[in-house]
C-alpha cells in the first residue's frame, strides 16, 4: 500500500527535476523575468479556478492579512521563481538543481532564526556537507572553478532564502487550506512580477516578447503550467497526506538526479567528481532529512500547494 502511495512524490518530484533543463531551453527565446510573468499569469489562473470550485468565492478573503500576504508571495513566487529563472542563464540546469535540494535545509535555518527552534547539530553539519557537495559540482573539483559560482549561485542564494522564508510563512495561516493559502499569495507574486516585468520592459532591461517567441516556448510554458504546477502538486499534496511530509520530504532528493538524467540524455557528460559531489549533496539531504525525522513529524500534516511547493516545516520542496 505504502509503496503504491510512494508512485505520487516520485512522480512530483521527477516532473520539476525534469523542468529545470525545460525552463532553461525556453530562456533562448524568452527573457527570464517575462518567462516567469508569463508561466505565473497561466497557473494563478488554474490555482484561482480550483479554489473556487473548492472554496467558493469566500476564500479570496485575506482577512486583514493582505500586507502578510502580499510579501510572501513576492518572496516565495516573484522572488524565487524570478531568481531563479534568471540563475538558469548563469548555471547549468543540475547546478540549480542541487541548490533548490536544499530548500529543506535553509528552511531549518529560517525556523532557527526567526522562531529560536535551534536545529540538531547534526543537521547543520550535513547542511555543511550539502553545499560541499554543491560546490564540487559547480566547480568540478578545481579551486579555480570558484569563478563558475559567480552570479547564478548567488542568485540561487537568494532564491532559495526567500522560498525558506515563504515555506515557514505557511505555518502562520493554520486555518487556511493549503490550496487558499497557494492562492492568495500566487496571486500576490503573480501581480508583483507582472508590474515588475512591465517596468522592465518600458526601460529597456527586457523585450516584451512576441507572439511569435511566445509560441515557440508555448510547448516548454504547457509543462511547466500543466505538469509542473498542477498535476505534480495534485500528485505531491496527496502523497504527502498519505505518507506524511517526514516521509514524502525524502522523495526530494530525486530532483537533481532527474535533472542530472535528463542532461545527460542531451548529450551533457558530467566528470566523475561532479558525480562525486551530486552524490554527497543528495546522501547529505537525505541523512539531513532522516535526522529531522520524530513520530510527530511522521504523522499526516497539511501542505502548502506550490509549483515547486512549499510544505509546512520541518519539510520544504521547491518549486519554479
Amino acid at each position: 500500500m505504502r509503496s503504491r502511495h510512494a508512485t505520487l512524490p516520485i512522480f512530483a518530484v521527477v516532473s520539476w527535476g525534469v523542468m529545470f533543463p525545460v525552463l532553461a531551453s525556453a530562456l533562448t527565446r524568452v527573457d527570464a523575468l517575462n518567462l516567469t510573468t508569463a508561466r505565473y499569469v497561466l497557473a494563478t489562473a488554474v490555482l484561482l479556478a480550483l479554489l473556487l470550485a473548492r472554496e467558493g468565492v469566500t476564500a479570496l478573503a485575506t482577512q486583514r492579512r493582505g500586507v502578510e500576504v502580499a510579501l510572501l508571495g513576492a518572496l516565495g513566487f516573484a522572488g524565487f521563481n524570478t531568481l531563479m529563472n534568471l540563475a538558469l542563464g548563469h548555471a547549468a540546469p543540475q547546478q540549480i538543481a542541487l541548490f533548490a535540494a536544499t530548500v529543506p535545509l535553509v528552511t531549518q535555518l529560517v525556523r532557527w532564526a526567526r522562531d529560536g527552534v535551534r536545529p540538531r547539530p547534526a543537521l547543520l553539519g550535513l547542511s555543511l556537507v550539502a553545499l560541499v557537495g554543491v560546490g564540487l559540482v559547480i566547480t568540478r573539483g578545481r579551486l579555480d572553478g570558484l569563478g563558475q559560482f559567480g552570479l547564478g549561485g548567488l542568485l540561487m542564494i537568494g532564491a532559495v532564502l526567500g522560498w525558506a522564508f515563504y515555506t515557514h510563512g505557511a505555518s502562520r495561516f493554520p486555518e487556511w487550506s493549503a490550496l487558499r493559502y497557494t492562492t492568495l499569495t500566487a496571486v500576490a507574486g503573480m501581480l508583483a512580477m507582472l508590474a515588475a516585468s512591465t517596468v522592465a520592459d518600458l526601460a529597456g532591461l527586457q523585450h516584451a516578447p512576441a507572439a511569435a517567441d511566445l509560441a515557440a516556448v508555448a510547448p516548454q510554458l504547457a509543462y511547466a503550467v500543466l505538469v509542473g504546477a498542477v498535476l505534480a502538486v495534485l500528485a505531491w499534496n496527496t502523497g504527502v497526506r498519505r505518507l506524511g511530509p517526514a516521509n514524502a520530504a525524502l522523495f526530494m532528493n530525486l530532483v537533481p538526479v532527474a535533472t542530472f538524467a535528463v542532461q545527460i540524455l542531451r548529450g551533457y557528460r558530467p566528470v566523475p567528481v561532479e558525480l562525486v559531489g551530486a552524490g554527497l549533496t543528495i546522501a547529505a539531504l537525505v541523512a539531513a532529512n532522516l535526522a529531522t525525522r520524530t513520530p510527530a513529524a511522521t504523522a499526516p500534516a497539511p501542505v502548502a500547494v506550490v509549483d515547486r511547493p512549499a510544505v509546512v516545516e520541518p519539510v520544504a520542496v521547491v518549486g519554479g
